[in-house]
């Protein structure tokens, strides 16, 4: 994948509130499982042992200080979590009594995304879920833990004291711009103390999760993808899923690009969210396999720069050949595009390429000279 090298020298001042929360555990609990807090499905599995949960419990129920949670107000009563999401969850496991296995968390991020719950069903059964006791096993010769052992239902008269236990959560709220809320994904990025630094497409997998998110999700397992992306397993990091993302901002959103890259895709995430209505979105989803089956007779190496897949040379045809059709709302087959016409396309992308990446004329340019290309070879 290409990147830019141009620095972005934009700032942008915000006007955000934040107030702190003593939230108790019961509260948290009830929250999550009303979706006043939203669990992110695509963000990144949840990472935890069962040892290093035991320890949150019991800090806990002993009244031991746990770092604080973050968490961003998109409206009234909803909530997205900007750092926190591992204890969280571990909060909300054990409630449950149920803990997930290592082998089948990416299975359960899949299953939680198409449900928005771990449906009972699922959480009951033993090939995805064990039983989360609490595991404090004694080391160095020290006296094992009365709490060892312990699930939520036993804990007896220690039940009371994690129910009411505050945990500070830090509610964060962007005033200004109204229509812009790019300063959480600042935040988050800043935030982002989970031991493992999330990828952009990860963040915005939280902060940005919409109907058409959903649909890029459906649309990154279409096997035509897979084969011209050239990898069968989803990536893990949703690299992938970011790629998809980018192709749908220039084909929809190119005329508002400018860089980095990264904000011009939190900005698109947002604009997608707010506006794109469900008619909308089916018809993109009709466009793109419409466009890949248009594809079927190019080679793969035709989208291959140096061995690797460009995203430079995918955008540029998805917008040269379907720009027109997403304007007009054309529902009409896509005719097969010649592997010569991918040529050329390829050839000018990347001469342009050579000039400049992420300068707002370079990209409409190469945007542009595939529309014109493709539009010469066209049959009408």
């Amino acid at each position: 994948m290409e990147s830019g090298t141009e620095p972005d020298i934009q700032l942008t001042e915000y006007d955000i509130t934040s107030s702190a929360n003593d939230f108790n555990v019961l509260t948290i609990i009830s929250y999550i499982e009303s979706g006043s807090i939203v669990l992110p499905p695509y963000q990144r599995n949840y990472t935890w042992d069962k040892k290093r949960a035991s320890k949150l419990i019991e800090s806990l129920i002993l009244g031991l200080p746990v770092p604080q949670v973050f968490l961003y107000e998109e409206k009234r009563n909803r909530f997205a979590i900007l750092d926190g999401q591992q204890r969280l969850l571990s909060i909300y496991f054990f409630r449950k009594k149920r803990f997930p296995k290592m082998a089948k968390r990416a299975e359960l991020r899949e299953i939680f995304s198409e449900r928005g719950v771990f449906p009972e069903s699922i959480l009951s059964d033993d090939n995805y879920f064990d039983s989360f006791n609490i595991q404090l096993p004694a080391i160095g010769g020290e006296e094992r833990s009365p709490l060892h052992g312990l699930n939520y239902d036993t804990l007896g008269d220690y039940q009371s004291s994690l129910n009411l236990r505050p945990v500070r959560c830090v509610i964060i709220k962007q005033n200004e711009p109204k229509d812009d809320n790019s300063s959480v994904y600042e935040i988050f990025d800043r935030l982002n103390t989970g031991g493992v630094n999330l990828k952009p497409q990860q963040i915005r997998a939280n902060l940005y999760f919409s109907p058409f998110y959903e649909a890029l999700y459906e649309l990154n397992k279409n096997e035509r993808w897979r084969r011209i992306f050239g990898q069968d397993e989803r990536d893990k990091d949703l690299r992938d899923v970011e790629l998809l993302l980018r192709a749908f901002a220039m084909l929809m959103y190119s005329s508002e690009y400018r860089p980095s890259m990264t904000r011009f895709l939190n900005r698109f995430s947002n604009h997608a969210k707010r506006t794109l209505r469900p008619a909308d979105i089916e018809f993109l989803k009709s466009l793109f396999e419409r466009f890949l089956a248009a594809l079927d007779g190019v080679p793969v190496e035709a989208f291959r720069a140096a061995g690797r897949f460009s995203i430079g040379v995918f955008e540029s045809l998805l917008f040269g050949r379907c720009a027109t059709l997403w304007e007009s709302r054309d529902e009409s087959a896509i005719d097969p595009i010649p592997p010569e016409v991918v040529t050329a396309v390829s050839a000018e992308v990347r001469q342009r390429l050579q000039e400049g990446t992420t300068k707002p004329e370079y990209v409409t340019g190469r945007l542009a000279a595939a529309r014109r290309i493709i539009g010469e070879a066209s049959p009408e």
